[in-house]
C-alpha cells in the first residue's frame, strides 16, 4: 500500500522572510564543496537536513532561504522537501521517534514497540506530547538496519534490537 502523501501548503506573508544562520550556511558550503560548482541542486536534501537538524522542522521561509542561497527557483526546494518523509514541515516535539515497520521489524516485535511507546508517551503516531518533548512519526517504511530488528530512530540516532526495557532506558536518557 503506498504511502498517502503529505499535504503541503506553501503559502507566507510575503515580509516573513528569514535568514540561515551562520552554521546553516557552513554547514551548507561543506555540502556544497562535494559537487560541481553547476549542480548545486545536488546539495539541497542535504540543506533540508541542516535546517531541520538546527529548528527541528522545515519551514516555507526556511524552504525560500535555502532556495536563495543556492540560488534555485523555490519549488526546487519544496519539491524536495514535501516528498521526502524525513522531513517535518511542521513544528514537532524536541525527540523525534520514528520506528521502522518493515518486514524485517513488524517480524521481530515493531508493533509491540510503537504500542509500548503509545502507552508511554500517551500519543499515537503522528502525534507530539502535550509538553512538546516527543514527536511519534507516523509511519516509516525502512529504516536500513534489518540485522538489528526491531529498530527506531531518535534524533537521526538509531537504536536496533530494541525491547520495551531498552525503549525506557534510551527515552529516560534525553535530555529535556
Amino acid at each position: 500500500m503506498a504511502a498517502e502523501p503529505k499535504p503541503v501548503a506553501f503559502h507566507k506573508p510575503a515580509e516573513h522572510k528569514v535568514d540561515l544562520s551562520d552554521h546553516e550556511r557552513e554547514e551548507i558550503d561543506h555540502w556544497l564543496a562535494r559537487y560541481p560548482e553547476d549542480q548545486k541542486r545536488s546539495a539541497v536534501l542535504a540543506a533540508l537536513r541542516v535546517v531541520q537538524h538546527e529548528d527541528g522542522y522545515v519551514s516555507t521561509a526556511k524552504m525560500d532561504a535555502v532556495a536563495d542561497y543556492l540560488g534555485l527557483p523555490a519549488i526546487a526546494v519544496y519539491e524536495v522537501g514535501s516528498f521526502y518523509s524525513m522531513f517535518e514541515l511542521e513544528p514537532v516535539g524536541k525527540h523525534t521517534i520514528a520506528v521502522c515497520n518493515n518486514i524485517s521489524c513488524s517480524l521481530r516485535g515493531s508493533a509491540g514497540i510503537i504500542e509500548h511507546l503509545e502507552n508511554r508517551l500517551g500519543i499515537t503516531l503522528g502525534e507530539t506530547t502535550p509538553d512538546g518533548k516527543f514527536y511519534l512519526k507516523k509511519e516509516e517504511e525502512c529504516l536500513a538496519a534489518c540485522c538489528g530488528a526491531p529498530m527506531m530512530q531518535v534524533n537521526h540516532v538509531y537504536y536496533e534490537n530494541l525491547t520495551p526495557e531498552r525503549v525506557d532506558e534510551i527515552l529516560d536518557g534525553l535530555e529535556s
